[in-house]
């Protein structure tokens, strides 16, 4: 693929437009007038929404929709000429297209410049001043954080995230200032082309076994990415950050690490959390967040840092994280009927089970169970992390899980839902498998109960059964028809 984007007016044209990563780029793109048009075989929210700013977009993913460039190019049925092949729409890809896809292969077969998601994302980081946050964990909590506290300073920016944040009603916002804050992705190992002004390095993790063997794949392509930032911002809680990247501005929970900035009289609470904010030994004020546990303090503590390179007073910081209610599937609320309480959160790698699960004992009443619905995600994560997912449900009262989540990855007859259910079960007095959708949602309906806390783990479509559940439990009679 070729990594040369053009702004000059050329058409993008995205392969798999519907994506979380895929559409925050449409967005923007087609918020700044450029011809946005794509495919995607289930049309959804995001889509609609493309469509109402202009995008075209195509219900299937096939060879003919790139036809529809072609009228505007010739006149007649004549060639392409070298003229015309220059006005082709640059296509965009992103991982999960393979080379087998008949409209990917159909954009070689025009001549069209095909481009990685990452290409587009990194020309945009390069044509702003950039802020990109990346990090095995909390890459979407902290730079909608970042977002959200610049959009609230007055500072306009524009903003490209992996989750939908309502303060503006999605994944991406186009702004008017100098200022851009991007969610970067290390799971495929395109972070190494990201060059921005500011970077943020929130931990570090083998999360994506599909792609890389070992840790030290992972720290290199994070070490890549350093090297790049002007201005490297990192937590040294992670050791890893710490002792393999040396960040220029550090920060950490612990007052006795001599990071830049730091917390204490920290207070976690079951409606958020508050701390006293260090800068280099100096005190800043107090930080209160409506977002639970320690690892929503650290990536504030990421904010604040960011907030003061760019020239923020501290009162500005502290008012924008304040307000701040998170990302959508980030311990987002779904409901509460009959008095159980429906949690959605994307955690889908064992540290980040673990950390939700604290948070939701943390906001659990005396007495109220946490019960744990977990769906898997990909086949490889599962075999390689089957001995740290067994360890962490250890704050559920309750564990059901349901069958892996393929996300597009074949299945190699290695490891099953039912296998990982079997290793917590060695750990853990009441795990259930419940292999299908449809008996996840059986299940619940027969054993939730008053006063329950039920929390959605998982990044693949666990999260449908909920407004299912929901729905069921208001019309007892349906439910038990």
């Amino acid at each position: 693929m070729t990594n040369s984007v053009d702004f000059s007016g050329r058409p993008f044209h995205f392969i798999g437009i519907g994506g979380i990563g895929m559409s925050a780029l449409a967005y923007v793109l087609a918020k700044r007038q450029f011809p946005v048009s794509g495919s995607d075989l289930r049309p959804n929210h995001i889509t609609h929404k493309l469509e109402s700013i202009g995008a075209h977009i195509f219900g299937r993913q096939e060879a003919n929709n790139l036809e529809f460039f072609r009228p505007q190019l010739l006149n007649s049925q004549e060639q392409l000429t070298a003229d015309t092949k220059s006005k082709l729409p640059q296509v965009i890809c992103s991982t999960a297209i393979n080379t087998n896809n008949l409209e990917y292969k159909a954009a070689l077969e025009l001549g069209c410049p095909v481009l990685h998601r990452s290409d587009v994302l990194a020309a945009l980081i390069a044509d702003y001043y950039s802020i990109a946050v990346a990090g095995t964990h909390g890459k979407t909590t902290t730079s909608s954080m970042i977002g959200y506290m610049l959009l609230e300073a007055g500072l306009d920016p524009t903003i490209l995230v992996g989750g939908e944040v309502n303060a503006w009603e999605g994944n991406a916002r186009l702004g008017q200032s100098q200022y851009l804050v991007a969610e970067a992705d290390e799971s495929d190992g395109s972070l190494v082309k990201h060059a921005p002004e500011i970077g943020i390095i929130t931990n570090i993790e083998l999360d994506h076994p599909d792609h890389y063997d070992t840790l030290e794949e992972v720290i290199n392509t994070f070490q890549t990415f350093a090297k790049g930032c002007k201005t490297l911002i990192g937590s040294i809680d992670c050791a890893t950050v710490r002792d393999r990247l040396q960040p220029t501005i550090s920060y950490s929970l612990y007052s006795d690490t001599n990071a830049d900035y730091t917390v204490t009289n920290i207070d976690y609470r079951a409606d958020g959390t508050t701390a006293l904010v260090w800068e280099k030994g100096k005190a800043l004020g107090v930080l209160k967040l409506r977002l639970l546990s320690r690892h929503n303090l650290s990536n504030a503590l990421a904010a604040v840092a960011v907030g003061r390179v760019l020239g923020l007073e501290f009162g500005a910081i502290a008012k924008g994280i304040a307000t701040f209610e998170g990302a959508r599937r980030r311990f987002e609320l779904r409901g509460e009927v009959d008095g159980i309480t429906f949690i959605d959160d994307y955690a889908h790698h064992p540290s980040e089970i673990r950390v939700t699960l604290a948070a939701a004992r943390l906001q659990a009443r005396p007495g109220q169970r946490v019960v744990a619905i977990f769906q898997p995600h990909r086949y490889s994560r599962t075999l390689t992390f089957l001995k740290e997912f067994a360890e962490s449900f250890t704050h559920a009262d309750l564990v059901v899980l349901t069958d892996i989540y393929s996300a597009g990855e074949p299945n190699l007859g290695q490891i099953t839902g039912e296998q990982l259910a079997a290793e917590i079960a060695k750990q853990h007095s009441h795990v259930v498998y419940q292999p299908t959708l449809p008996s996840v949602q059986e299940y619940l309906l027969k054993t939730l109960r008053p006063g329950d806390l039920a929390l959605f783990l998982g990044a693949g479509n666990l999260n449908q059964v909920i407004p299912e559940v929901i729905t069921a439990l208001c019309e007892p009679a349906k439910a038990t028809s």
